[in-house]
């Protein structure tokens, strides 16, 4: 008689073990919104306040729908009426159906969370007509048997936003998922500012290839245009000193939790001179071990 091993019994399907989901749940206050912000930042589909009840159907759906939707993230929160104390059965049949879910608990000391509500003025969603800490132990206690199957247990109370942010990022994102991402934007003045730029670079000290004949239906892609603009006096200084600013802060954003920065580069019209500026930034932002990618907003719009 073949054993389970030959027959493949008991052992999870491989697409759907190759399903990345992720379970949080934990004490209210203990930083579940945190953690799915986190989660999101290194790729994750994340669904908040989901009921119990649906987990396995969300599971399947994730499966089902493949690409990015392959990472997902449920939120589980006491305040959905659906939620029961029964998770460790809702995992258990996750796992039946070959998906490798990893429960992620966050928790926090008494005090720390009655600290947390006390701050924003808000009351226990269990609490009813009692004090906080009748509102915590009743969620406890509701929780245990969540706790005590967590495959990650995650106490908050001595950790800031950041340093929990952290934690999951190196938990579930790997280094290229933490790293910084940065876009380097070329525009025209004359359309407007990017809203989104951190940084905002005027390339318009330079001259400019419009008045130069053979070079004014050219963009700053091409290598004429690119060649000109770069050659002219101090723009080799003005690309080498952006770079050296963008490299100088990016660890410094990394930490605070900002994963995409804008440098913008404006000229005139978007066409020559901040096109070959932005094109040049990137390769040497690139080449310093930093991501960044090209992109002209207004190329086209002449």
């Amino acid at each position: 008689m073949p054993t389970d091993a030959e027959t493949g019994v008991g052992r999870p399907a491989p697409a759907e073990a190759e399903t990345s989901l992720v379970v949080v749940t934990g004490l209210s206050g203990g930083g579940r919104s945190t953690v799915a912000r986190a989660l999101e930042n290194v790729g994750y589909y994340v669904v908040d306040n989901l009921p119990q009840a649906l987990l396995l159907d969300m599971a399947e759906l994730a499966f089902k729908a493949g690409g990015a939707a392959r990472r997902t993230a449920m939120v589980l929160d006491v305040r959905s009426r659906a939620f029961s104390t029964d998770l460790a059965g809702a995992i258990r049949e996750l796992r039946e159906r070959g998906f490798q879910p990893r429960v992620v608990f966050v928790d926090a000391d008494d005090e720390v969370l009655i600290r947390r509500f006390e701050s924003v003025r808000r009351s226990h969603p269990l609490q009813g007509d009692g004090r906080l800490a009748d509102g915590i132990a009743v969620e406890r206690a509701l929780l245990e048997e969540a706790r005590d199957q967590a495959d990650v247990i995650i106490d908050t109370s001595h950790l800031n936003v950041n340093q929990l942010r952290r934690r999951v990022e190196e938990l579930f994102g790997g280094e290229d998922a933490r790293r910084l991402r940065i876009t380097v934007l070329s525009f025209g003045f004359k359309y407007g500012l990017p809203p989104d730029a951190d940084f905002v670079m005027d390339a318009r000290f330079l001259p400019n290839p419009y008045w130069v004949p053979e070079l004014r239906e050219h963009t700053g892609r091409e290598e004429a245009v690119s060649a000109y603009v770069l050659g002219q006096e101090g723009a080799d200084a003005f690309v080498a000193g952006y770079a050296d600013l963008v490299n100088a802060t990016t660890a410094g954003f990394e930490r605070e939790g900002k994963r995409y920065l804008t440098v913008a580069v404006g000229c005139t019209g978007g066409k020559h001179r901040s096109v070959a500026i932005a094109e040049e930034l990137a390769v040497r932002l690139r080449a310093s071990g930093i991501a960044a990618n090209p992109q002209h907003r207004d190329l086209g719009r002449e």
